[in-house]
């Protein structure tokens, strides 16, 4: 079997205009076929037509040519190793970032081939399974203003039946901090004790000294972790959160490869890893991020804020992870997000949601959703 293309499709819900942080409306496939007709699928959480000139460039000399002829005529069966020849031929304009980006769809992508040819779902290439049903959580956003607005923006996320909801930071909390206080108790008041609650800061605080005061407040309510405190490149800054008791996470929001996940964790001390499989270098170097992780004694809660194709991705590597930890379960209204696939992941009455067994990924594209808003 011989790779013979890389298809890039562009999606876009028409009249989006991209002015909230959401990315579900307008989305990016990459499909690797072969000569035998199998085709493998992936999505990825980037820029689509970035990525398709990453995929499509022509070769300018040997180590600076697009992922299309970095494959062509490869066997797909060592998906390991045509990672390391990706990363090697692309070397030239680019370790990090959008060229891994781009790789990482190709690797997913790969990966369900891989699962396709061998009959074999992605869950049980990766390894033993601990567990068939995974814990979903979920983000909802903008919280409010006033402890009545709180309650209604939580509720979006238990009438899908989330029993782990993750708020997001507003910029107005460096502000005003007995006010932000009040709304962060009003979440957990409006929730009680059993469901658990995150908080993604979504880099809202530009220096340390602005979302400090608030660690014990989250503390005190019970807060699983705080997500993206500051922007990426701070690592001392996310450093100095450390100390009050509650887990640091990071990652989602720029970074790449295992090699700046080790540097976050030595000198940015996060505690928990939170890679995008379709950013961070795809399946092959999420394996890689965790068995950093697990060497170091940190956690791994993936990123995922496209459709049921991370869903189905992040739930097999969650499958066969070594800590029951949760997969991210976006709340979005775009139709991108819930009618990509044939396939759907309902939440049951766990809060957990299956993971999928077919061959792959587990997951179909619905035709007519792509035919609708296919641009270019």
């Amino acid at each position: 079997m011989k790779i013979i293309d890389i298809e890039v499709i562009e999606l876009r819900v028409p009249g989006w205009t991209g002015e909230t942080f959401d990315g579900s409306y307008d989305n990016c496939l990459v499909l690797v076929h072969t000569d035998e007709g199998l085709t493998g699928l992936a999505e990825v959480d980037s820029v689509p037509s970035v990525i398709r000139a990453i995929v499509d460039a022509p070769r300018s000399h040997t180590h600076a040519m697009g992922l299309k002829q970095v494959l062509a005529g490869q066997d797909p069966s060592n998906v390991e190793a045509l990672w390391e020849r990706m990363y090697d031929l692309t070397s030239y304009y680019g370790r990090r970032g959008v060229v891994i980006h781009a790789i990482s769809a190709v690797d997913i992508a790969l990966w369900d081939l891989r699962g396709k040819v061998l009959g074999k779902s992605l869950g049980q290439l990766l390894g033993k399974a601990q567990r068939n049903r995974v814990l979903a959580y979920g983000t909802v956003y903008p919280l409010g203003e006033s402890p009545d607005e709180v309650r209604k923006t939580i509720d979006r996320g238990l009438k899908l039946g989330l029993k782990a909801i993750k708020i997001v930071a507003d910029p107005f909390w460096r502000d005003d901090l007995a006010k932000t206080a009040s709304l962060i108790r009003a979440a957990r008041n409006h929730v009680g004790p059993d469901i658990r609650l995150m908080v993604d800061a979504a880099t809202a605080w530009s220096r340390a000294e602005e979302g400090l005061p608030l660690m014990p407040i989250f503390k005190d309510n019970g807060f699983d972790w705080v997500e993206a405190p500051l922007p990426v490149d701070d690592l001392d800054g996310h450093a100095r959160f450390q100390g009050f008791g509650i887990p640091i996470g990071g990652g989602d929001l720029g970074l790449t490869t295992r090699y700046e996940y080790e540097e976050a964790f030595r000198r940015g001390k996060i505690d928990i890893a939170q890679p995008d499989v379709t950013m961070a270098g795809g399946v092959t170097e999420l394996m890689r991020i965790a068995g950093l992780a697990k060497r170091l004694g940190k956690r791994v809660v993936t990123h995922g804020y496209k459709s049921n194709i991370t869903i189905a991705t992040n739930l097999a590597f969650l499958s066969q992870h070594w800590m029951d930890e949760p997969c991210e379960y976006s709340t979005s209204q775009s139709p991108l997000r819930w009618d990509l696939t044939n396939e759907t992941f309902p939440i049951g009455p766990d809060g957990r949601i299956a993971v999928p067994e077919s061959p792959g990924l587990g997951v179909s594209l619905n035709t007519g959703t792509v035919s609708r808003y296919r641009i270019g």
